[in-house]
């Protein structure tokens, strides 16, 4: 099933993926976790900067620091049927520097991110060590079906 995203690239970057890669990264991901849902769902993709993270980060996590990616789940009120999944916002800046800190693929990290938020905005969650077993473990089997490999190995 294909869901729709409303890509916002919200800063100067380089080097991003296509439409296409976003589209196929989150149609996989939810795929995965949501076989129980018939339906077609809408999410944001906002690609930011260092200092919009940062403040979202602060704003919504008390955390004064940008992060590789916040998720943003849309709590549909009573009695209104919408389809609209939340957010996902990516900092361009943090992404790039793990993906070389950690001696990742550049698209790869890119893919792990999106598939990372978008478990979130289904409700998983890595609070606890096992949510955090539970929620890697999909991310690996999902990025395995794109031929990516195992982000938590030691690169």
């Amino acid at each position: 099933m294909t869901h729709v995203i409303d890509l916002q690239i919200a800063c100067t970057a380089t080097e991003l993926p296509t439409e296409e890669q976003f589209q196929l990264w989150v149609d996989t991901a939810l795929a995965e976790v949501s076989s129980n849902l018939s339906q077609e769902f809408e999410l944001t993709i906002r690609l930011v900067n260092a200092e919009e993270s940062q403040q979202l980060n602060n704003q919504y996590r008390s955390k004064n620091k940008p992060t590789n990616v916040l998720s943003f789940p849309f709590e549909v009120p009573d009695g209104i049927e919408l389809n609209l999944l939340g957010d996902l916002i990516i900092c361009i800046e943090v992404m790039k520097q793990e993906a070389k800190e950690q001696n990742k693929a550049l698209f790869d990290h890119w893919a792990h991110l999106v598939i990372h938020g978008c478990l979130h905005l289904v409700g998983f969650d890595h609070i606890s060590d096992s949510e955090a077993l539970e929620m890697e473990s999909i991310e690996i089997t999902i990025l395995e079906k794109l031929g990516v490999t195992n982000p938590y190995l030691e690169q």
